[in-house]
């Protein structure tokens, strides 16, 4: 995902840390937009990342639901009608496709790409048609996705243009997601300001207090 030099320039210079958790390469993780990331696709987003077989990522929005039924996009598919949520906009990668977030003990066909314990990325069209045949309401359908090459979403991370907490499945399948973005974005500003009140202790904060430690032990237990 390609990104303006100057949004990137803007970013680094605001005061805002990289990242509000440290996670694996290999696991996946919510990313919360820097407030100042005005991009019309990614403003305001929370998205779920991945990694991908590639080496990359692969993730949707989360808070970008549509107003439009799988069954209107789908007229003529009569299973699509048991779908309850609305679809989603997933990114702007492919988005004339539709992807589906599957849960399930295992992979839902071919095509599906494993996120998270029990959770599933479809992408095969067979793949998701099974899914909205045999359990429809198992899965969130969105339209498009995000994409990121090998090492990108890690550029991005240390730029500042997303902050990143671990990913929850309550969060990817909540029906209500306004209000989303705002909450994500307390949670992160909630560690770090943790982080900032834990006591650090530097080398010579450390040997002056053993040095009253002791003092007070002799004082203690001093024979006089």
């Amino acid at each position: 995902m390609r990104l303006l030099i100057a949004l990137a320039v803007l970013i680094c210079a605001a005061p805002w840390p990289a990242t509000a958790l440290a996670l694996e390469d290999d696991e996946a993780m919510l990313l919360v937009a820097h407030p100042a990331f005005r991009d019309l696709d990614y403003r305001q987003t929370v998205l779920l990342a991945a990694p991908a077989p590639n080496g990359g990522h692969v993730g949707v929005i989360l808070n970008r639901p549509t107003r439009r039924s799988l069954s209107s996009l789908f007229p003529e598919h009569e299973p699509s009608k048991k779908v309850v949520d609305p679809v989603h906009y997933g990114g702007p990668f492919s988005r004339g496709a539709l992807v589906a977030l599957v849960k399930g003990d295992s992979a839902p066909g071919a095509g599906s790409v494993q996120v998270m314990r029990q959770l599933y990325m479809a992408f095969r069209v067979n793949t998701i048609d099974q899914v909205i045949e045999s359990r429809p309401n198992d899965a969130r359908y969105y339209v498009g996705y995000v994409g990121w090459r090998p090492g990108e979403l890690k550029a991005e991370i240390e730029r500042g243009i997303w902050s990143v907490l671990g990913a929850d499945m309550d969060v990817v399948f909540r029906k209500d997601t306004e209000g989303l973005w705002e909450e994500m974005l307390q949670q992160t500003r909630r560690i770090r300001a943790e982080r900032n009140l834990a006591p650090r202790l530097r080398g010579d904060d450390v040997l002056q207090a053993a040095a009253r430690a002791a003092a007070f032990s002799n004082v203690i237990f001093d024979a006089r």
